[in-house]
C-alpha cells in the first residue's frame, strides 16, 4: 500500500510554473521543529497485486513505515530539509516473499544569495521491492524490484524587476533488479534547460523555455538511445491569492539512435482554484513522448495525459478527496514489429481524511486503475481499498 491517490491535503499540491519560492511549503506537523519524527500503519486489500492482465491474485496487505524528517534554516538565507522513510509492507496471499522491504531517502538545499538571485538542489533515491506491478505486460509474479534516483538543480535570478531567468537541470536514473528487465530498462534521463519569463501585468507573466534531454539506456544503446530538443512558449497566471493557470506549448525534435527522426508537439496546461479554506480544485493536460516498458518493440509513446484534483473540507476535522487521471496514448512501434498500438489508461481514487488531533491522521481510501490495450498482455484492471493512520511526534 501507498499513499492513497486522492489524499492531497493542501498547500503541497503546486500545480502552476508560477511557484518560485526557496523555501517550499512543508506540512503543518512539521513546522516550528528541526525533527519530526512520524509512523504511518496501514491495511488493505489489493485485488491484482502483480498488474496481471489474467488470473489476478488479490491479497490483503499490511503496511508499516516509519519516517524521519529534518527541516531547519542553516542561516537567515540557506535552508535545509532531509528525510528517511523505509517502508515494510506484508501480503498474505503473495507467491514467493510475503514481506517486502522499500525505502526513500531525500535532501534538499535551498540558499538565497540575494532578494533576486537563488538556487535550489535536491536528490532523491528510492528502493521499492513493491512498486505496484507497473510495468505493462510483465509476467506474473516477476520481480520489479527497481532503484532510481533522481537530482534536480535549479538556479534564479532577475536582472530586472520585471524579467527573471532560470537555469535548470535534472538527471535520473532507473535500475531495475531483475537481470531480464535490467537489459530492457535501465537508463539514465538528463534534462537540461533555460526558461525566461517577463512580467507583462502585475498578474501575467509571458514565458519562454528551451529543454535539451538525453536518454541514454545501459544495453541496446545503439537502437534505444534518444536525444531531444524542446523549445516552447507560454505564461503563468496568477488571479489573485485563490487562482492559478499555466501554460506552455511548443515542439520536440527527436533523434532516435537505430531509428528515424521526428517532430512532435508538446504540450502542458494546468491550472488550480482554492475556492475555500482547506478546498481546492485542479485540472491539467499535456501531451509528449515518453519512454515505454517494451523498448524492443516500441521506440516511444505518444501520451496525452488529463487530470482533475478535487479537495473539500468537509468540516475543520474532515476532508474528502477524489482524483481521476486518463491517459489515452499509442505506443510507437519500431519498423517490421507490427504497427503502432492503442492504449488507455484510467487511474482513480478517492480518500475520506479524518484529523482529529494536529498530530493523527486517519484515511480511509478506494483506488482504482484500468488499462485497455490492443495487446492483451498489456492490460490491467486493479482496485485498492484500504485504512490507515499516521501519528507524527
Amino acid at each position: 500500500m501507498r499513499f492513497p491517490r486522492a489524499l492531497l491535503l493542501g498547500s503541497s499540491l503546486c500545480i502552476c510554473a508560477a511557484a518560485r519560492a526557496v523555501y517550499a511549503p512543508i506540512p503543518d506537523q512539521e513546522q516550528g521543529k528541526d525533527l519530526t519524527i512520524s509512523v504511518e500503519a496501514g491495511i488493505s486489500y489489493n485485488s491484482n497485486i502483480f498488474g496481471a492482465a489474467t488470473s489476478p491474485i488479490g491479497s490483503m496487505v499490511y503496511e508499516v513505515s516509519p519516517k524521519l524528517t529534518v527541516n531547519t534554516s542553516v542561516t537567515d538565507q540557506t535552508f535545509f530539509s532531509a528525510y528517511f522513510r523505509p517502508t515494510l509492507d506484508y501480503f498474505d496471499n503473495r507467491p514467493g516473499t510475503k514481506t517486502v522491504y522499500s525505502q526513500e531517502i531525500s535532501a534538499r538545499v535551498a540558499h538565497e544569495f540575494s532578494k533576486t538571485s537563488t538556487f535550489d538542489l535536491s536528490d532523491t533515491y528510492s528502493y521499492n521491492q513493491n512498486p505496484e506491478a507497473l510495468l505493462n505486460g510483465t509476467s506474473v509474479n516477476s520481480d520489479q524490484t527497481l532503484q532510481s534516483n533522481e537530482f534536480n538543480g535549479r538556479f534564479g535570478f532577475s536582472p530586472t524587476e520585471k524579467l527573471g531567468l532560470v537555469v535548470k537541470a535534472r538527471s535520473a536514473y532507473y535500475d531495475y533488479t531483475n537481470p531480464a528487465l535490467g537489459n530492457q530498462l535501465n537508463r539514465f534521463e538528463n534534462l537540461y534547460g533555460a526558461e525566461a519569463d517577463f512580467a507583462m501585468l502585475p498578474d501575467v507573466k509571458l514565458a519562454g523555455e528551451y529543454r535539451h534531454q538525453d536518454v541514454d539506456y545501459s544495453s541496446n544503446a545503439s537502437t534505444n538511445n534518444k536525444h531531444s530538443d524542446f523549445l516552447m512558449a507560454g505564461f503563468d497566471y496568477q488571479a489573485g491569492p485563490k487562482a492559478s493557470a499555466s501554460m506552455r506549448l511548443g515542439g520536440e525534435y527527436r533523434q532516435r539512435a537505430g531509428g528515424s527522426s521526428t517532430t512532435s508537439p508538446y504540450a502542458e496546461l494546468s491550472g488550480k482554484y482554492d475556492y475555500a479554506k482547506g478546498s481546492f480544485v485542479s485540472a491539467g493536460y499535456t501531451y509528449s513522448l515518453e519512454e515505454t516498458s517494451a523498448p524492443a518493440q516500441f521506440s516511444d509513446e505518444k501520451v496525452h495525459k488529463l487530470f482533475v484534483n478535487i479537495q473539500h473540507a468537509v468540516s475543520p476535522l474532515v476532508v474528502a478527496s477524489a482524483s481521476i487521471d486518463y491517459e489515452p496514448s499509442t505506443l510507437v512501434s519500431r519498423p517490421g514489429q507490427g504497427g503502432d498500438v492503442s492504449e488507455d489508461s484510467t487511474h482513480a481514487g478517492v480518500a475520506l481524511t479524518y484529523l482529529p488531533t494536529k498530530n493523527w491522521t486517519v484515511s480511509a481510501s478506494f483506488d482504482y486503475d484500468d488499462v485497455s490495450s490492443g495487446i492483451a498482455s498489456r492490460a490491467l484492471n486493479r482496485s485498492r481499498i484500504g485504512l490507515s493512520a499516521t501519528v507524527v511526534y
